[in-house]
This record gives structure tokens, sequence and C-alpha cells, in this order.
């Protein structure tokens, strides 16, 4: 079966994918829209995750970039059933225990509704301003990700011992509603794919088009099956950008639009290939056009999302 999920608007302004109206929009669009995912059946809803952006970058990126604990938090208590997700936790600019305290209370506060994504990141200047290790980034987050298993599980005084990290006896309450918090590995690079086969509940990748994701997924499965991993994998892919319907303003070249059954009938490509779950990401001129699209979307789109491709 696959599921939907999207990242969320207004959180994260990157001149790549925000639009227009975003610009001026603020929590309460952000509550309005998550809880419009709640009702039509998202999976889940993703924040993103950047502390400082510099000037270099700041014209592509902006600064606009919402603090994903506190975003999830505020959401959290405005939704009941969908899933919240870090897309993704850039885990190398914090200690372990630092990020594990936050995500753990997350997940308490909203009764087990966290999926914790997390990357390596790729601003520099970020990782040098907060003493952070940009160079080994890699191995960092590997590290992490293990610390980060043991500090998110059932015991209140978890011990991990690694090159760069060490602890125990020291108790860390809340824990998280979770018994077992997902981990979903984010990137496309020949490491992170390793890194989500060996050591992630799921896989982000970051921009991959369709013709590369059976390649990528192949080798996911191949890395797992040598390391003699059983677990299930969840598999992610990002859509290209959707309309359902006929948009009557230009949309973009890359865009897919038309009538919910073609819109279906291109997206089970991706269950073919054996994707789990799709984020999708909507053009829209305003926040009530967004939600229409959120709308149609799940009642005419996502229901045939698992016909035979």
């Amino acid at each position: 079966m696959v599921v939907y999920g999207m990242q969320l608007p207004v959180q994260s302004q990157s001149t790549l994918y925000a639009e227009s109206w975003e610009a001026a929009a603020g929590p309460d669009d952000l509550v309005a829209i998550a809880r419009a995912a709640d009702r039509a059946g998202f999976a889940y809803i993703a924040v993103c995750d950047h502390v400082a952006i510099p000037l270099r970058l700041a014209g592509a990126m902006s600064t606009v970039w919402y603090d994903p604990v506190a975003t999830l938090s505020f959401l959290a208590a405005a939704t009941e059933r969908v899933r919240l997700l870090s897309h993704v936790a850039v885990v190398g600019l914090r200690h372990p225990l630092v990020t594990a305290k936050q995500y753990a209370t997350l997940d308490h506060l909203s009764g087990g509704r966290l999926v914790l994504g997390v990357g390596a990141g790729h601003v520099r200047e970020e990782f040098e301003a907060v003493g952070a290790d940009f160079d080994g980034r890699g191995a960092v987050l590997d590290e992490t990700v293990d610390a980060l298993r043991a500090a998110l599980g059932p015991e209140e005084f978890p011990s991990f011992t690694g090159k760069r990290f060490a602890f125990e006896g020291l108790g860390q309450r809340p824990r998280p509603a979770q018994a077992r918090v997902p981990l979903w590995v984010g990137g496309s690079s020949p490491a992170a794919v390793r890194r989500a086969a060996l050591k992630g509940d799921g896989w982000l990748p970051q921009g991959d088009p369709r013709d590369r994701l059976p390649r990528q997924i192949a080798r996911l499965r191949t890395l797992r099956a040598e390391a003699g991993v059983e677990d299930p994998l969840v598999v992610g892919a990002i859509t290209e950008p959707l309309y359902v319907g006929d948009a009557g303003w230009d949309t973009g070249r890359r865009t897919l639009t038309g009538r919910p059954e073609v819109l279906a009938e291109s997206l089970r490509e991706y269950g073919a290939m054996g994707v789990d779950q799709i984020q999708v990401r909507f053009r829209s001129r305003s926040r009530s056009e967004l939600t229409d699209q959120m709308a149609a979307f799940a009642a005419d789109v996502a229901p045939h999302l698992d016909r035979e491709a």
C-alpha cells in the first residue's frame, strides 16, 4: 500500500519550491494546512531543519526555516492522527542527548506520532557557527544514529559509547510514547543510501528522478540483504509538483496536472518500482487553493494509487 505525506509550506521558503503567497503566511496558515492533512488521511506532515543561513545562500534558500521540534510540537496540539516527520533533522549540529531530549518529548506529547528523519546537512557555515564538524559530518551522522537508537529506546538511563559521544548513568524522561521511534535516513548519495540500508527504518531520497529510483531501491535491498537486515524498510519518493484538475494558470512544465485518474495512473509507477510512501507537493496561489488541492487529491486520486500499474 502506497501512502502519501507532504512537507508543509510556510515553514521553509527556499526559492526552489515556495509559492508567492507563503511570504505573508504564518502560524494560522500552518495550523489550517496541518488540520487539512489530518482530515484528508495524509500519513505525515514534514518540517525542515536549518539553524542559520549564510549570506551567500540567503538569496536562494531564504532565511525562513522554522525550528522543526517547536513547529511539530505546535502542530501536534492542533491535529489528532497525522504523523510528524522531521525532513530532515540535521542531527550533527547537536549532541545526541540534546536531540533525544527534544524528540522524545515531542513523541510523548503527541502520543507517539513522531517519525525522526535525519540527514547530514550541507551548509558549512552553519556547522562552523555551532562548533560542529562539517568535513566529518557523514561519520558523525553514522555514530549519532547509533547513539539516538540508544537514547530514544525504552531505558530511562540509556548508555552508549562511540568515538565521539559517550553517555551512561544520565536519565531522561519523559520517554518516547513509541517503543521504537521510526528513524528514516535522508539523502541520495552512495553514503546516504548505505546509511539508510544499514541503519534506517526508512529512506527519504533527495530529489531522485523517476528513472534513477529503481537503481537506488535495488541498491538499498542488496545492501540490506548482504548485511542480514530483515526488518522492513519504508522506501520513499518525492513526486513531481501536482495539480488536480485543470489549473487555468501556468503551473510550470514539470507539474503533473489533469484528471484524477490520469494523475493516479502516473503516480502508480512509484508503487510499481517498490516505493512505499510518496511525498507530494501541490502548486497553489493561496492557502485555500492548497487545502482544496489536498482534499481533491485525497478524495479522487489517493484511492486509486494501489491499483495495478
